[in-house]
Parts: C-alpha cells; sequence; structure tokens
C-alpha cells in the first residue's frame, strides 16, 4: 500500500474487465474493441492494475505481451481522467519493468501517439532508421468491426 492512496497489483483477479473495456473500446489505440477480445488479450498477458486504496476500485491498467525470456511489448497502459497528474502513469510504468519476471530482457517495445515523455523517463526512444527499414507488420485495421473473437 502506498501513502497517497493507491497500490499497484499483478493479480489478475483483481482487474475490473468493467472499467478496463470501457476504456480501451473508446481509446485510440483500440476503439471498438470488444469485451471478449479484451478478456482475452488479459487472459494471455501479464497484466497490472492500479487502484485506490480505500474503496479498491481500479483507476489504471497496464499490459505486457511476453516471453518473459528474451522481449516485451508494454500496451493498453492508462490512468483514468480523474486520477491523472499524481504521478500514477509513472509509477504504473515504473512497476512494471521493475517486475521480476520482466528483468533482464534484450528488447522492450511500446506504440505512443502522446506519451513519449513519460516513458522517455524510462529509457525508450524512437527506432533507429535501420530499425524502422528492418522492423515489418501485419496491420488489420478493420478486425474489431468485422470479428468478435
Amino acid at each position: 500500500m502506498s501513502d497517497d492512496g493507491f497500490h499497484i497489483s499483478d493479480d489478475k483477479t483483481r482487474l475490473d474487465l468493467d472499467v478496463i473495456h470501457g476504456f480501451l473500446s473508446t481509446a485510440y489505440w483500440s476503439a471498438g474493441i470488444s469485451r471478449k477480445r479484451v478478456a482475452r488479450a488479459i487472459e494471455h498477458s501479464l497484466c497490472f492494475g492500479v487502484y485506490e486504496s480505500k474503496t479498491g476500485g481500479q483507476v489504471g491498467f497496464a499490459r505486457v505481451i511476453t516471453d518473459r525470456a528474451v522481449m516485451a511489448h508494454l500496451c493498453d497502459v492508462f490512468i483514468v481522467e480523474g486520477c491523472r497528474g499524481r504521478g500514477l502513469g509513472r509509477r504504473l510504468v515504473a512497476a512494471v519493468l521493475s517486475h521480476p519476471d520482466l528483468q533482464h530482457l534484450r528488447r522492450w517495445t511500446l506504440a505512443t501517439s502522446d506519451a513519449h515523455e513519460l516513458y522517455r523517463q524510462f529509457g525508450f526512444g524512437p527506432l533507429t532508421a535501420a530499425q524502422v527499414e528492418m522492423t515489418m507488420q501485419k496491420l488489420d485495421p478493420d478486425v474489431y468491426r468485422r470479428s468478435d473473437r
């Protein structure tokens, strides 16, 4: 427990799917995602929740896609609007990066359009030109509209 009234846990049984889906279904990176798909993503990832100590209500979330040996991709990071500006995002990222299962990884990745300063504090930076050249993706931007898997 923290003296500022919030704490972070990686206990999936505490996650509030209503809060998580409510946020992610309107976020710029996952707009329209189904509750079923969010639940499946959580099931197969290492997840972190930020909770109010008094009420136990969830106010933040982060998900890590990882093999826990070589690489990790940090995604779906958020703090609900009413709790922003208190350093909770910074604390959440610090908790993720210090998790015992995520030490000594060769590569961490993430994608953001609006939180570059937060992640720079933890050593994240842009890809080099060579990395951009060798990095590929297969993207289906309309999958959430076509499928509820």
